[in-house]
């Protein structure tokens, strides 16, 4: 069965047409366009700002006009992120799903690739309420923000004034049941190592290792599973062959997003000839304890080392100090919450490594529910690095956003879901990175809320929504915009 014909089909037809149209970060024009016709199309307000966020207005239905004005928000971008034995362009290729029937439901999957319910389905429920022609409403915005999943940069070039409204929905949470009223800030640390080469030394071989079948993932909602993370993995497998067998480092490279736990990496290492033996001994000795560790959440993990062909390796001992400073940089939970059970506080993300020409590069993404402990665990970052001879800088810092307990629209949103539902929604707040900090910035007035359908490991190929939390989400959704507070 198509997903049109899942229910809600309003949203699961949105969210179809949507999966046709590529969005990865950074390439949201041709989205933004379909958005911009999309509502011009059913006679409202629709146009980009300079950045290229998207913004729509409709207008209260008669009657409804002393309701507080609400922005239905999500993000146009996706993470685009594959399985190694797929092709697949994501700035020219649409996606493709199917549904699986598991014992909790049914699941939407895509092929292979990354979903992109993550926050398509936000931007499906928001573009179903805007041409709903039975809803009652009052003064309603949709905000569709450009390159959320790279620095948030929609949301940060947002301009105070542009919107109308009192209550801003994020619709971009992946937990039905749950509301959200605060999340993480982040911080992006990078890292370069400059290098030359030289021959490879007269009587050595080189080895290429490549690490796959980890399950990667949400790098905020995941990182507190202890999943592995490729270029730790790589850095525990190198270590030893760069110490105890001479090795000399040609090429590292893993992970492609700040944002998503590293599934696959590569390295290619040469050791005296000799040495090849222990040296391929000590990988696989190395890859079964890290298989027998990881073994109840990263089943699939496999390393491989096949002979390979180079001519040059890095020169001097610079391989050996990335190796190091690899091994060391803090990765995944740092610490947690002294104030709400079960909430990371602080975490680490050692996002990519990549060789180039004559540099090496790593990026990391730090995430914090405080600016000082964020920014803390980012000198622990800068000092790994620096003390193995790189270059360390930051960028792209947002804060975090503080919860409201006594938020209106929170008090709304509580007493609706216990009416449809019977029971009272978890209020929560998340250690992954939401625009709501960020866009309160530039709006301090506006009161705002987060929710979402149920999605599981978002920013890897096994992203899946599940179907009938939609339906839930989509009802509560609807009767949160039929009650809005009065102004």
């Amino acid at each position: 069965m198509p997903i049109r014909k899942l229910k809600p089909e309003n949203v699961w037809n949105n969210f179809h047409a949507l999966t046709q149209i590529p969005r990865p970060s950074g390439h949201t024009q041709k989205v933004a366009d379909f958005l911009v016709k999309f509502g011009k199309g059913i006679g409202l307000e629709s146009f980009k700002d300079e950045c290229g966020n998207v913004i729509i207005r409709k207008p209260a239905t008669p009657g409804m006009e002393n309701r507080k004005g609400i922005i239905l928000q999500a993000h146009m971008d996706m993470v685009p992120q594959k399985n190694n034995d797929k092709v697949h362009d994501f700035t020219k290729d649409p996606i493709s799903t199917r549904i699986v029937k598991e014992e909790d439901g049914d699941w939407v999957y895509a092929c292979g690739t990354t979903l992109g319910a993550d926050d398509g389905l936000g931007i499906a429920a928001a573009m179903s309420i805007l041409e709903s022609k039975e809803i009652k409403h009052g003064p309603l915005e949709a905000l569709f923000t450009v390159d959320e999943e790279t620095r948030m940069v929609g949301a940060k070039a947002l301009k105070p004034g542009i919107l109308h409204g009192d209550i801003l929905l994020n619709l971009d949470s992946e937990t039905e049941g749950e509301l959200y009223v605060g999340c993480a800030g982040g911080l992006d640390a990078n890292v370069e190592f400059k290098y030359r080469t030289e021959p490879i030394p007269k009587g050595y071989k080189a080895l290429k290792i490549t690490v796959t079948g980890l399950r990667g993932g949400h790098s905020g909602m995941e990182i507190n599973e202890g999943r592995g993370n490729a270029n730790k993995t790589m850095a525990r497998l190198l270590l030893p062959l760069v110490r105890d067998c001479k090795g000399r480092l040609a090429s590292f490279d893993g992970g492609n997003m700040r944002n998503a736990i590293p599934r696959e990496a590569d390295a290619v290492i040469a050791v005296p000839e000799e040495k090849v033996e222990k040296a391929k001994q000590t990988v696989e000795e190395i890859a079964a304890t890290l298989k027998s560790e990881l073994r109840k959440i990263d089943a699939d993990l496999a390393v491989t080392v096949e002979p390979s062909r180079i001519r040059n390796v890095i020169a001097g001992n610079t391989g050996k100090k990335l190796i190091q400073a690899l091994y060391a940089c803090p990765n995944n939970v740092d610490r947690m919450s002294l104030e709400i059970e079960g909430l990371v506080e602080t975490s680490n993300n050692l996002a990519i490594v990549k060789t180039g020409k004559d540099k090496i590069t790593v990026n990391t993404l730090l995430r914090g529910a405080t600016d000082s402990l964020k920014e803390d665990l980012g000198e622990a970052v800068r000092a790994a690095f620096e003390l193995a001879g790189a270059k360390v800088w930051f960028d792209g810092s947002y804060s975090g956003w503080s919860p409201n307990l006594d938020s209106p629209i929170l008090k709304t949103m509580k007493s609706q879901y216990k009416k449809l539902f019977g029971k009272e929604p978890l209020v929560m707040a998340i250690h992954a990175g939401l625009e709501c900090g960020i866009l309160g910035e530039a709006y301090p007035h506006w009161d705002m809320i987060s929710c979402g359908p149920t999605l599981k490991s978002p920013h890897s190929p096994a992203e899946r929504c599940h179907v009938q939390s939609v339906g839930k989400w989509w009802e509560f959704l609807t009767a949160v915009v039929e009650n809005a507070p009065e102004k």
